[in-house]
């Protein structure tokens, strides 16, 4: 749609008729030529001579122009504008990292798929986890890789669709066997150190117990909690088992209360789907909606036509007069006999 910016300076419209109106005409004194044969002059001219002043009148061409112009350059102090469609941007309030051990263990196949049948660790954090970011198209989404150490494998991002294509594509191993929990938080919190959202929560999946951090756990959760970060942790692997292959729920447990998260035991895959439809629940999304519209200025079309207006009048007029100049010094053509 068309607008003005300041319509109120159209209150300038009757400006020139109020100063015609309040104030005084202009009045300007010439200076005059005294002769000492003034009247041999006025009788050879035939004319009188007279007192008074000469009051110049405009012509209507001119009062047309001049108020055409006056209303040009006031519309374009108004500031015309075309306000093009709104264009609105999703703004997410929420980055959400993901953290998956890629240990060896993840290759054992003690999962039931819903249809019963033994499926690995890893195929069925591929379904689980690809559906639960399929869900969130408001979070920014990251996701991390541990084993031996931590990887970033996707930056926080609006592109899904790559977060999705890297989980199923991760395999047991590619981080090496053993679990790096504590450096895996700790490369989390680094990668949330750059980032402006407002809630921060880190989802950490792990079959195993750390063998291979530096830095421990709980020491990893309590800079998360001062950096304000949720950490949520899940559970998949065997509580019972010995070594490495052990589940350490205590730490798992320590590190999400610290942190105000939740800790969740998956035993198969339809438990693991409940988890993170309760991760879906209890982090809903939450974006803000920017909405702007783009504005064209319009104010030099006017203001363009007020100068064209005015150049092409007095064009107009310097030629007519030219052409009265020639007409009143061209010769009158003599009769003879």
């Amino acid at each position: 749609m068309y607008q003005l910016d300041f319509p109120w300076l159209l209150a300038l419209l009757p400006l020139p008729i109020l100063i015609w109106w309040l104030l005084p005409p202009y009045r300007s004194e010439s200076a005059s030529v005294r002769i000492p044969f003034f009247e041999e002059v006025t009788q050879a001219a035939g004319i009188a001579p007279t007192t008074g002043s000469l009051v110049t009148r405009r012509t209507w061409p001119q009062l047309m122009v001049a108020t055409i112009c006056w209303f040009l350059v006031v519309v374009a102090l108004a500031r015309p504008q075309y306000v093009e469609p709104p264009i609105e941007k999703t703004e997410p309030q929420r980055d959400l990292m993901l953290a998956i051990d890629l240990s060896q263990s993840m290759e054992t196949k003690d999962f039931r798929d819903p249809g019963g049948t033994l499926i690995s660790r890893i195929d069925a954090v591929h379904k689980v986890v690809g559906d639960f970011v399929s869900k969130r198209p408001g979070d920014r989404i990251g996701l991390i890789a541990f084993g031996d150490a931590p990887y970033p494998l996707v930056p926080f991002t609006m592109d899904h669709s790559t977060v999705e294509t890297m989980i199923a594509e991760t395999l047991p191993g590619m981080a090496g066997p053993r679990t790096s929990l504590g450096d895996a938080i700790g490369l989390a919190i680094k990668m949330f150190k750059d980032t402006t959202a407002p809630e921060k929560v880190l989802v950490v999946l792990t079959d195993g117990n750390d063998t291979a951090s530096t830095m421990p756990p709980s020491k990893a959760a309590d800079i998360a909690k001062d950096a304000k970060i949720t950490i949520h942790t899940v559970g998949i692997g065997n509580p019972e088992a010995s070594g490495e292959a052990k589940l350490d729920t205590t730490t798992l447990e320590k590190i999400a209360a610290t942190t105000g998260g939740r800790y969740f035991f998956g035993q198969d895959q339809v438990g693991l789907q409940d988890i993170y439809a309760t991760l879906d629940r209890i982090t809903p999304m939450n974006q803000k909606t920017l909405s702007w519209r783009p504005r064209i200025e319009l104010f030099h079309y006017p203001l363009g036509a007020a100068l064209l207006l005015a150049i092409c009048y007095h064009l107009c007029a310097f030629l007519l007069a030219r052409l009265r100049n020639r007409a009143s010094m061209a010769p009158e053509p003599v009769s003879g006999r």
